[in-house]
C-alpha cells in the first residue's frame, strides 16, 4: 500500500466506527499459528498499550475519587467539634491531600480525553496494515490457485491420454492373445504358459 493510498483510506475511515481489532477473536484468526508480520505485531502492541492505559486511568480516577470522598467525610465529621491542635493539623493535611488528588484527577481526566483518539489512530493503522497483508495473501493464494488449476488441467489431459493408451494396449493384448490362441491352439499356448502369465485381465 502506498503512502497516498494509506492517507486516502485513513481520511475515509476517520468518521467510521471500527471495532478494536486486538479484542476481536476473528482478527487473530487472520494470522494462522500466530504468524504476524513484525509491523502488525508492533501496531498490535501499541493498540493494546492504549487499551491498558485507558483502563488504568479509569481505575486511577475511580480510586482517587474514593480517597477524596473519604478525606472529605473525615473533614465533615470533625467539623463542629472542639478543635484541638491535632485535629486542625489533620484537617489541613486532608485539605492539602484533596488539592493534590484534584490535580491528579484533572491530569488523569485530561489524558483520558486524549487516549481514545490515539487508540483509534493506532487501530486504523493496524487495520490498514492488516488489509494490506490480507490483500497480498489473497493475491498470492489466487496466483497459486491458478498454477494448481493449470497443473490439474494438464494432468487431466495426460490422464485421459494415458487411459486411452492403456485401453489401446489392453485391446491389442486381447486381440493378440485371441489370434495366438486361434493360430497355435490351446495346447501350444499352455506349453509357453501364456495363459497364466501373459493373458490380459
Amino acid at each position: 500500500m502506498t503512502g497516498e493510498e494509506r492517507e486516502r483510506y485513513t481520511a475515509y475511515l476517520k468518521n467510521k466506527k471500527i471495532a478494536v481489532l486486538t479484542l476481536e477473536h476473528k482478527w487473530h484468526k487472520l494470522f494462522p499459528e500466530g504468524n504476524k508480520p513484525s509491523n502488525i505485531v508492533s501496531l498490535e502492541e501499541e493498540v493494546n498499550e492504549y487499551i491498558k492505559r485507558e483502563a488504568a486511568l479509569r481505575t486511577d480516577i475511580k480510586d482517587l475519587k474514593k480517597l477524596k470522598k473519604r478525606l472529605m467525610d473525615g473533614i465533615v465529621s470533625n467539623m463542629g467539634d472542639t478543635e484541638s491542635r491535632q485535629q486542625v493539623k489533620k484537617m489541613e493535611e486532608s485539605q492539602r491531600l484533596i488539592l493534590e488528588i484534584n490535580e491528579k484527577i484533572e491530569t488523569c481526566e485530561n489524558e483520558l480525553l486524549e487516549v481514545p483518539a490515539k487508540l483509534k489512530a493506532a487501530n486504523v493503522a493496524l487495520m490498514l496494515e492488516t488489509m494490506d497483508y490480507c490483500h497480498k495473501q489473497l493475491h498470492n493464494n489466487a496466483d497459486e490457485i491458478k498454477q494448481i488449476t493449470e497443473w490439474i488441467n494438464n494432468i487431466r489431459i495426460e490422464l485421459k491420454k494415458n487411459v486411452l493408451r492403456k485401453q489401446d494396449k489392453e485391446l491389442k493384448n486381447k486381440m493378440m492373445y485371441t489370434y495366438m490362441h486361434n493360430i497355435f491352439g490351446p495346447e501350444v499356448i499352455e506349453i509357453f504358459d501364456l495363459e497364466s502369465n501373459d493373458e490380459p485381465e
